[in-house]
């Protein structure tokens, strides 16, 4: 059974869940943006154990601790671009499926991700949102029951469009 979606407008180092995944690049490291946000508010042992972990695939995704995020107890990095490149549709996905696989591990039973390569990384916010629903609604769960997928003001309708045509079953337009 795939998980349950929310959409949430709001900052994902504030949400309660289990795990929370980074919108990061395969060099882990931790800039601007969500992982900016994550470090700030996580503190400096999130980055020192990125550096120990990196680098990584394109599409892949590894396991930190929260540092001192208050309301998780993971963060899950997925590398939807490269440093200083642009995010695809098929990185994207990847780094979502990749992201949930990690959950499971752990035994996340909630995960906040956050508009996968939309802001740096350069992706239409239209085309990341079918591609984030598209991979979550495909994964079969065993411990992770729902996701939130947190996201700045100016993205809440294009996840919500994407989502309400994934639960007709219509097929999206490209």
């Amino acid at each position: 059974m795939s998980p349950e979606i929310e959409i949430v407008d709001g900052d994902i180092t504030e949400v309660t869940a289990d795990a929370i995944v980074n919108a990061a690049n395969t060099d882990l490291l931790l800039g601007s943006g969500v992982a900016g946000a994550i470090q700030r508010k996580g503190g400096p042992s999130i980055q020192a154990e990125c550096y120990q972990l990196a680098p990584i695939p394109l599409g892949a995704a590894v396991v930190t601790g929260a540092g001192t995020l208050p309301h998780t107890r993971f963060v899950i990095h997925a590398a939807a671009m490269h440093l200083g490149g642009f995010a695809t549709i098929e990185s994207v996905e990847n780094a979502t499926r990749n992201a949930l696989n990690k959950a499971e591990s752990v035994g996340a039973a909630s995960v906040a991700i956050p508009a996968l390569g939309t802001g740096v990384g350069g992706l239409h916010v239209e085309a990341g949102a079918r591609a984030v629903i598209g991979a979550i609604r495909s994964h079969v769960s065993r411990s992770v029951g729902k996701v939130l997928i947190v996201l700045r003001p100016d993205a809440v309708d294009a996840f919500r469009r994407a989502l309400g045509e994934a639960s007709a079953g219509r097929r999206p337009v490209t």
